[in-house]
């Protein structure tokens, strides 16, 4: 069982300790604890991706429990069980299904932008609040008989959020000590935390597995256009994350070879849908 035998990041100074414990982990788990203290060799991997296939979109959870605390939550120990939506969260997930559904209605129906579109892909943090507002995205997407990817939420740990190690628990006003490091140093692990660009190392790369994963399950649904060619049915994504990472996934989009400037992008309010270019 992953979630039984995942340890803390408060472990990742402790290298051989941790390591040990990683090589009983499957792949994506592994990625999603990389140590922080190294960088990887790839940092960025959609830096020189000439394309992506598919349409990707950033949802932000909506208000938590742990916002309305103002406390850091960020140990999957304890993230994944607690600190789901608070009311208001619940409607603010609500409200932007509602709008993600109609403007996909809307696009099928008023031009062509939608006709190569399989239907929506939702893949999802596995953190409570995040799960949750997946959870009612899904909801309003099959009210409207939008087809769904899996006909379900697909749960993915690297887009669990980023660690921030002895902070955790914390009062969140805390966060700026550990951004105002990033911008100078993205590799860091001050306070125990997990580092920028590993951040940035994880979501890229599932950002690029997810492009091949589903052009694959596309390929035996594609249709034969009127030039006689086969055209790839594409999938509109839902990546449901937190906002550290999906605005350090989105230098990834942007083609910066870090993490360092993440902060400098307009913040993701909680429930915000934003698409992602490739740029």
């Amino acid at each position: 069982d992953i979630m039984t035998m995942m340890p803390s990041f408060q472990l990742a100074n402790k290298h051989q300790r941790l390591s040990s414990l990683l090589l009983l982990l499957p792949t994506a788990a592994r990625a999603a604890l990389s140590t922080t203290s190294a960088s990887p060799t790839i940092i960025n991997h959609l830096l020189h991706r000439p394309h992506l296939t598919h349409s990707y979109y950033a949802l932000r959870h909506g208000q938590s429990l742990a916002n309305v605390a103002q406390i850091i939550s960020s140990d999957p120990q304890i993230s994944t069980v607690q600190h789901g939506l608070s009311k208001v969260g619940q409607e603010q997930a609500t409200i932007a299904g509602k709008s993600f559904a109609k403007q996909y209605l809307n696009d099928a129906s008023s031009s062509s932008k939608n006709d190569d579109y399989k239907g929506v892909a939702i893949f999802s943090s596995d953190f409570t609040r995040a799960r949750e507002t997946a959870t009612l995205l899904t909801q309003q997407l099959h009210n409207q008989q939008i087809p769904i990817y899996t006909n379900d939420i697909v749960l993915e740990t690297r887009l669990r959020e980023r660690y921030f190690g002895e902070l955790n628990g914390g009062p969140d006003d805390q966060y700026q000590k550990v951004w105002d490091v990033d911008c100078t140093n993205p590799n860091h692990d001050e306070f125990g935390v997990e580092a920028a660009n590993c951040v940035l190392e994880r979501t890229t790369r599932l950002v690029t597995e997810l492009d091949e994963l589903l052009s694959s399950s596309s390929t035996t649904a594609s249709t034969t256009s009127s030039s006689g060619g086969d055209e790839e049915q594409k999938w509109k994504v839902v990546l449901v994350a937190h906002g550290d990472v999906l605005q350090i996934m989105q230098t990834g989009f942007l083609r910066h070879e870090d993490a360092a400037r993440h902060r400098s992008l307009e913040h993701l309010e909680t429930a915000t849908i934003r698409e992602l270019t490739l740029l």
